[in-house]
């Protein structure tokens, strides 16, 4: 594979040459040298050399070989520059003078130094800690969390900070609010997002970013912004990898794996990342009711095993041309046991087991090509980015009542389709040192389909009522109800951003303009209901940045989002969700618009770096719940959605990385929000304040050059809502990691939820009133072991992708 790219270099090496102007001096210089990489002093392969003349144009060129050696004969007589080049390293240039006494140059050993990241990016904590601040986003970077090792995506967003997951649903929420996207490398995903974060093991995470007020660049959805998760992907010359396993320990046992490679080499990166999660999760609880003296206990218990797979490739065609693609394949078998038990003033009055088997199965394919023209960061980049996703399920319900006879016993077989296609084009311009022009323009269309048809088992009886076998078995199976819809949405936008530099001040202005297009279709029975709704909308952002010293920035920024309306929401026809609850949406629903404000201050130290922020957002048309009585049984709760008024929501940020000695390093996050919150309960109008204080702090000790500890600790407070008032829950986990095989190998012991303090306790008034509580598998024991192979160290350039911009919302895993 070498060789090929290697003769490809030099063919087009000779074609270049062949087609440059003629000099009449005569041309006898040879100059040659060797290239290495500055930090790491290994040679770099396949480095363009360019010679040009006195006026500084090209004459000639070559390329290293394994080695790091080029050789260029042929050169003119006179002045002449020589240029060392190579995607993600800067430039060098060299001047020479040839002279018939003096032909044959020798450079030496030239180091190339590697490009330095953003200009824009402040560093917040020092080399080794795990978290910095971007200047439109906080990224964290996961792989040195000891107690996140062999856990999945939703228990490990736990340690983030402004970050909780519902350990009881999966909700997961930025900043207390659950209006919140999340990307995967930065694209859509077709999966309910709760779904998603159980199915990806960290293992396979980079980092998590936090983009909290998204510029005009980014889909507007999500009121509290978006969390993109980055998977691995290297880009080490050579061949490397890492492979990753694990046993989790608790009342259940979960097996965990992952492997990460990459081959580089010349003008092609090839990289590969797959995870596989296995193994069983139990959740139980408890809900009584006090009005009746009914007692719910719940038992559930979730067998699922999920495959994660991302292959792809970045070609570097030359300096110019750059082109990328990748698929990502998530395949999950899932099996789910539960049962819930009522009981009447303490005597057992009926019992309703299912049994789910589902699968959840998606596909990615995203292609982007980057052409750079000469002017320096002057570019234009094309995206397409197209997945699909199907999740069949096939559900048996039975019911049996006190003296505990089958009164119900039929099955659901659901269709659930979904797809999104995708493009984008983006063009930078910089319109001169200080200033930026971006431009961008995207089309975006998303495909849901859902079939669910639903069959009735009924007992076969005589003449005499007596219960008979036909041959075929004890009951016929029959057609009791059909439902489905589809649902579509199209949105066309296009983005303009102006960048400015003035001294110490830069700013961002900029403006997206969206066209929504949605049309659905609901049927049940022989009843159909069509939703269809038309919006243009303006998204308008700007960033105000002064660093008025190196280590010192403040940033103000203001956007305006919007959270449309789910299919859940507007879906008109009465669905069954729960037992004891009944979903109707509301067809009527408008979205829900949010203007964000955001202030910033960070400050770095010897020692550290300390952040403080604050935000404000004004919602217009708030989206809530309401809760009724079920007009059909009183015994049940009817769930649906309205616009209220609109509501003010604020908070208050501070986050801080310290250096406490050589072996001991600290890093802690303290975030306090207040929001109100309106909705409708029994016809009555209800608004609630609700107060949220969460605190997390990490420890990481050094004891030897191999053996390091880490101590973490969370505490999350309560809340209310409409309906439910929730208690405080805390988590205090403990891990360690020692080096062996001279570094190459890794062991990891953790232990999570030490002293059980996440447990979901809730009370409520409305529209009954009760108190619960719900436990799951929280308090667990993990040993794992990593092994690192290969010996590349010098990196090549990532690809420029959008991996790090939204581009989309709604919708399957990429």
């Amino acid at each position: 594979m070498k060789k090929i790219f290697l003769l490809c270099s030099i063919l087009l090496s000779l074609t270049i040459s062949a087609q440059l102007p003629s000099n009449n001096n005569p041309k006898t210089g040879v100059v040659y040298g060797k290239v290495i990489d500055a930090s790491s002093q290994q040679a770099i392969p396949y480095v363009t050399i360019i010679v040009k003349d006195a006026a500084k144009k090209p004459t000639t060129g070559g390329i290293t070989d394994d080695n790091g050696n080029f050789s260029i004969k042929q050169l003119s007589e006179g002045k002449n520059f020589i240029e060392i080049q190579f995607i993600g390293y800067k430039t060098e240039i060299k001047e020479i003078n040839i002279s018939k006494t003096d032909s044959r140059i020798d450079l030496g050993t030239i180091y190339l130094k590697e490009e330095a990241s953003q200009l824009n990016e402040v560093v917040v904590v020092a080399e080794t800690s795990t978290v910095s601040q971007k200047i439109d986003r906080k990224v964290i970077n996961v792989g040195k969390d000891l107690t996140a090792a062999g856990t999945t995506a939703s228990e490990l967003l736990n340690n983030v900070q402004s970050v909780s997951v519902d350990s009881q649903t999966g909700n997961i929420s930025l900043r207390g609010n659950e209006n919140v996207r999340v990307l995967v490398d930065g694209k859509p995903t077709n999966i309910d997002a709760a779904q998603l974060l159980k199915q990806i093991p960290s293992t396979s995470i980079k980092s998590v970013e936090l983009i909290t007020n998204p510029s005009a660049k980014y889909n507007p959805e999500g009121m509290s912004g978006i969390i993109n998760i980055v998977l691995h992907k290297n880009s080490n010359i050579g061949f490397n990898g890492s492979a990753n396993t694990g046993l989790t320990m608790g009342k259940n046992n979960r097996f965990n794996g992952s492997l990460d490679m990459n081959f580089k080499t010349g003008k092609v990166n090839f990289f590969a990342n797959y995870g596989i999660n296995d193994g069983k999760s139990e959740n139980y609880g408890i809900v009584e009711r006090n009005d009746n003296n009914s007692v719910q206990n719940f038992d559930m218990l979730d067998n699922s095993t999920s495959h994660l797979l991302k292959v792809g490739a970045d070609i570097y065609i030359n300096e110019k041309n750059t082109f990328s693609f990748y698929t990502t394949q998530n395949m999950t078998e899932n099996i789910f046991n539960g049962d819930t038990r009522v009981t009447f003033d303490n005597i057992l009055d009926s019992s309703s087991p299912m049994l789910v088997n589902g699968e959840r199965n998606s596909q990615a394919y995203n292609f982007n090509y980057t052409l750079d023209f000469e002017k320096k960061g002057h570019s234009i980049e094309f995206e397409a980015n197209f997945s699909d996703s199907d999740s069949p399920e096939s559900a048996d319900y039975k019911e049996l009542v006190r003296p505990f006879d089958l009164t119900s016993n039929y099955n659901d077989i659901i269709k659930n389709e979904r797809g999104t296609r995708l493009y984008n084009i983006d063009y930078t311009n910089p319109l001169s040192e200080n200033s930026k022009l971006e431009l961008g323009l995207e089309a975006r269309f998303n495909e849901t389909t859902n079939n669910n048809i639903t069959t009735q088992h009924e007992f076969i009886y005589d003449s005499n009522n007596e219960l008979i076998n036909d041959g075929n078995g004890w009951y016929e199976t029959k057609l009791k109800e059909f439902t489905s819809f589809d649902y579509n949405r199209d949105i066309y936008a296009g983005y303009v951003n102006y960048n400015q530099q003035i001294n110490k001040v830069s700013m961002q202005l900029g403006a997206r303009f969206e066209q929504y297009n949605v049309e659905g279709s609901f049927v049940k029975g022989s009843e159909t209901l069509n939703y269809s709704d038309k919006i243009f909308s303006v998204y308008p952002s700007a960033f105000f940045t002064y660093n008025p010293s190196e280590k010192n920035q403040f940033q103000l920024s203001y956007s305006r989002r919007v959270d449309r309306p789910s299919i859940g929401q507007v879906n008109p026809i009465r669905e069954w969700s729960t037992p004891l609850i009944t979903s109707v949406g509301n067809p009527n629903l408008k979205p829900q618009f949010t203007n964000s404000y955001e202030f910033n201050y960070t400050k770095q130290h010897n020692k550290g770096s300390f952040t403080i922020g604050t935000f404000y957002r004004r919602v217009n048309d708030n989206i809530n719940r309401t809760l009724n009585i079920d007009p059909l049984d009183e015994d049940k709760v009817e769930l649906s959605f309205n616009n209220t008024a609109s509501n003010d929501r604020y908070g208050f940020e501070v986050s801080s990385n310290y250096k406490v000695a050589k072996w001991w390093r600290t890093n802690a996050s303290f975030d306090l929000y207040t929001q109100k919150e309106s909705g409708l309960a029994n016809g009555e109008q209800i608004e609630v304040t609700n107060n949220t204080l969460n605190f997390r702090l990490s420890n990481s000790f050094t004891a030897t050059k191999n053996l390091r500890f880490q101590l973490f600790a969370m505490y999350r407070g309560g809340g209310k809502s409409i309906q439910f008032k929730v208690d405080p829950m805390w988590m205090i986990n403990t891990g360690a990691s020692l080096n062996v095989l001279k570094g190459k190998g890794t062991i990891s012991l953790r232990v999570n939820d030490i002293f059980e303090g996440m447990k979901f306790k809730f009370e409520s008034e409305n529209p009954y009133p009760y108190t619960g509580q719900f436990n799951w598998e929280s308090r667990t024991a993990y040993l794992g072991f990593m092994y690192r192979f290969g010996g590349g160290k010098n990196k090549a350039k990532g690809r420029k992708s959008r991996d790090n911009n939204e581009t989309q919302s709604g919708g399957g895993f990429i």
